[in-house]
């Protein structure tokens, strides 16, 4: 739960890395994030996506352990409003409410993979980024 916070408020790698593997690997089946092969860079995207929307915040649904396969799971929905600059267009004043899924795999204490399921294109729209 602690990466989870840490990487949804923006606070990067620097503060993520001491819940995670050396190079721990990112997967997820979006255009968006489609350049992002480890949870360094995932948390660095993160980060940079509270510029644009300096207003984003997480409502989690559900988190839970799978002890027999070491994955962690969470389900959360990412809501703010594109009022900063730094996106792909100037800010729209637009609202997002994206629902979304990591499923967290450890080795031993720490993370050593994790994959993002979501929409990227929904949540695009709704911006007025796409």
């Amino acid at each position: 739960m602690a990466f989870f916070d840490a990487c949804e408020t923006g606070k990067g790698w620097e503060v993520c890395k001491k819940y995670c593997h050396e190079g721990a690997a990112f997967s997820c089946q979006a255009d968006a994030l489609a350049d992002v092969a480890t949870l360094e860079g995932y948390t660095g995207w993160t980060a940079g996506l509270l510029t644009p929307i300096p207003d984003g915040h997480y409502e989690l649904k559900s988190f839970s352990t799978d002890h027999d396969r070491n994955i962690v799971t969470a389900t959360s929905v990412f809501k703010g409003t594109q009022t900063g600059e730094g996106g792909p267009m100037p800010p729209t004043g637009r609202a997002v409410a994206a629902e979304y899924a990591y499923v967290m795999e450890f080795e031993g204490d720490k993370i050593a993979r994790m994959t993002k399921i979501w929409n990227d294109v929904h949540s695009l729209k709704q911006l007025g980024w796409a």
